[in-house]
């Protein structure tokens, strides 16, 4: 007996923004790798945004980046995508999320995916976009650290606006 089985649109959106955020982000960083010198400073928007080459064998803000290589694996490869596994079996599994929850965790395990593949393969992630808003600036970032960045807005947002409407008790 030939079962057939249909993928469904929410499905192809949150499997569509995965492999979407880690095109973008593995493109990029191709793109980089290969045009631009490590602390080259490009001027793409005056000095706010600027577009450099740096290598970051850590986590956020290069932390992590002097850890033993068996703690690196753990803690850096193995733990993430451990996680992402589970998030991406959770948002499956869960048919009644949000769109703003949906999005925004399928931007943060295609996120994670990008850079999780950057260390398996290179040992380190290249971040290449720094950003400078005058009252702040960013630390020097990729495609994924936006992407986990704008996930974390979507998930806060929602649970902020979950929270505000439920009924007082």
């Amino acid at each position: 007996m030939h079962m057939k089985t249909k993928i469904s649109n929410r499905t192809m959106l949150i499997l569509g923004l995965i492999i979407g955020v880690i095109g973008a982000d593995q493109i990029t960083k191709f793109l980089i790798r290969r045009s631009v010198e490590y602390h080259e400073n490009i001027e793409i928007f005056g000095k706010y945004l600027i577009m450099t080459k740096v290598e970051n064998s850590g986590a956020f803000l290069g932390m992590g980046d002097s850890m033993p290589k068996s703690l690196y694996i753990i803690f850096m490869i193995l733990l993430p995508l451990a996680a992402v596994g589970y998030g991406i079996y959770y948002l499956l599994k869960n048919k009644t999320l949000s769109n703003a929850l949906m999005i925004g965790l399928s931007l943060i395990i295609g996120g994670g995916l990008g850079n999780i593949y950057d260390r398996i393969l290179y040992g380190s992630v290249t971040d290449f976009l720094f950003f400078d808003f005058v009252i702040f600036h960013t630390g020097i970032v990729n495609v994924a650290d936006i992407a986990v960045t704008a996930g974390f807005f979507l998930v806060l947002y929602d649970q902020l606006l979950t929270n505000y409407k439920k009924p007082k008790v």
